[in-house]
């Protein structure tokens, strides 16, 4: 059930669903989902759903993390250099990006969720993925600004330091709502120091945006 094979017939189902970009589609093919979850569960890891990883959170369902990767991606034609990603969870987030962008730091509130997730990074290999214990809210902004930041879980409305923490230019992809009935899945783009846009795409489903716990 973690076979190759099995992995391929993911990248199918959410290439029907409509996902285009072929970097996300090959990265998404090699990462190991199974290992991002309890082993009582891996027989479901390439299922397109998510699934429970403890302390109230989920891992993403594939076609999601797949959606937010490639409107993430959309606005440049190279590489993108300096990434946050807020809500590392278990880290399968995390680790398609780390395929596909030079730097990803990214933060988690749950103490024993990134210590997890940061171990796994480092013994799969990945070297350019910074993780850090912190509230999302504040984002991380010793390396700011970022070419882009992700966000996996769902704030009532954008942070504003946040949107601060983005260069001029820079995207953001984020679900916002106050309760899963009304979320959706929001690309912002910062247009100048003091001004961005919003561009509204699907209906999601994601835990609400919550303050750091030990």
């Amino acid at each position: 059930m973690t076979s190759q094979r099995t992995r391929n017939r993911l990248i199918k189902r959410i290439t029907d669903l409509g996902i285009k970009n072929q970097e996300v589609l090959r990265v998404m093919s090699l990462v190991p989902r199974h290992l991002f979850m309890d082993a009582a569960l891996a027989s479901r890891s390439y299922e397109n759903t998510s699934l429970p990883i403890g302390y109230g959170q989920t891992i993403s369902q594939p076609y999601i993390v797949a959606r937010m990767t490639e409107l993430l991606l959309a606005g440049d034609d190279n590489q993108l250099g300096n990434v946050l990603e807020v809500g590392t969870g278990s880290g399968y987030q995390a680790a398609v990006l780390g395929g596909l962008v030079k730097s990803l730091d990214t933060v988690e509130r749950i103490l024993p969720l990134h210590r997890n997730a940061q171990t796994l990074l480092y013994d799969l290999g990945y070297r350019n993925i910074y993780s850090h214990y912190a509230d999302g809210t504040w984002g991380w902004e010793k390396r700011a600004p970022y070419d882009a930041i992700i966000v996996t879980a769902a704030p009532d409305k954008i942070p504003s330091s946040l949107i601060e923490q983005l260069k001029v230019g820079g995207r953001m992809v984020i679900p916002v709502g106050k309760n899963n009935a009304d979320q959706v899945l929001q690309l912002v783009i910062r247009t100048s120091e003091n001004d961005h846009t919003v561009e509204n795409h699907e209906s999601v489903v994601f835990v609400p945006f919550l303050q750091k716990t030990n």
